[in-house]
């Protein structure tokens, strides 16, 4: 019997700041786990699979080059059944997250949408935060830079202007959140879950766990969390899925981040056959 074709798109590793080697694991681990249910997987680079004249109807990918989406995009209106989608890719960038997530009632950080070179005094005043985050919201964080904690306003116009100097055309501005800051990974149609808390265990891309510092550990409803990032995940439209939430002393949480396919680095193992299940299962309802 002619095995099913699977194309697997790896990162580029541009796009892995101090995560290549995770995210490379991550993948190939998908990828041994989809050959183990009886697939042939197809791997490429994000340049050869823009290059490729190959139509794999199933792609599963971690891409977050500009090309490489327009090209996935273009084999979702050709109908391929793809994880994670070009669309969710780009609903993942700072932007089109923050508007979605807000939308849609998903606990989420005040926030404010500002081009770089307009002024943020009132957005902030109006948000009568005590401080706050600065990210890029054209994208998805590439330098340590693109997510930057400020202190006060004038902090904020500084930050902006540094934003305008490379280039970065507009930013989400959210209020600072005092609590437990926690990470999570999902797979959707899984019961894929898993939750630590970063600062603890010295977990990082950029060091920025250390503004919210140890965690109290609150206690919260894990099963709550999930359905909220299930639910996300859905907005969004990506099945492979993480972020962090900063959980408050009674109990509730906003997810401050979301991400379209982490390294899962911390549970890698664990989450690599339930990515291959929820792939399979998106290739069985298609196949009837």
């Amino acid at each position: 019997m002619t095995k099913i074709r699977v194309a697997g798109i790896k990162r580029k590793t541009k796009y892995s700041p101090n995560h290549i080697g995770n995210d490379g694991m991550i993948f190939s681990l998908t990828a041994e786990s989809l050959r183990n249910l009886g697939y042939e997987v197809a791997e490429y680079t994000e340049a050869e699979f823009v290059l490729s004249e190959e139509k794999e109807r199933y792609i599963f990918n971690m891409a977050r080059d500009k090309a490489t989406i327009r090209r996935l995009k273009q084999c979702e209106k050709e109908n391929a059944i793809i994880i994670n989608p070009g669309s969710g890719i780009d609903n993942c960038k700072r932007e089109p997250m923050t508007r979605l997530l807000l939308d849609n009632n998903i606990p989420y950080p005040a926030s404010i949408i500002i081009d770089v070179i307009d002024d943020p005094t009132a957005g902030l005043i109006e948000m009568n935060a005590d401080a706050y985050w600065i990210k890029r919201g054209d994208s998805h964080a590439i330098h340590r830079e693109d997510v930057t904690y400020a202190r006060n306003i004038p902090e904020v116009k500084s930050i902006l202007r540094e934003f305008a100097l490379r280039d970065i055309p507009n930013a989400v501005i959210n209020e600072h959140l005092v609590g437990d800051l926690v990470k999570f990974y999902g797979v959707a149609d899984t019961d894929f879950f898993y939750w630590f808390y970063p600062f603890d265990l010295s977990h990082s891309k950029f060091g920025l766990e250390k503004i919210n510092g140890t965690a109290n550990e609150y206690p919260f409803d894990v099963e709550v969390l999930k359905k909220a990032c299930d639910k996300a995940g859905e907005i969004l439209n990506v099945k492979v899925y993480g972020g962090d939430c900063v959980v408050a002393e009674d109990g509730s949480f906003k997810i401050i981040d979301f991400n379209d396919w982490p390294s899962f680095a911390p549970c890698r193992d664990q989450a690599a056959p339930k990515i291959a299940e929820c792939i399979h299962k998106q290739i069985m309802k298609d196949r009837g």
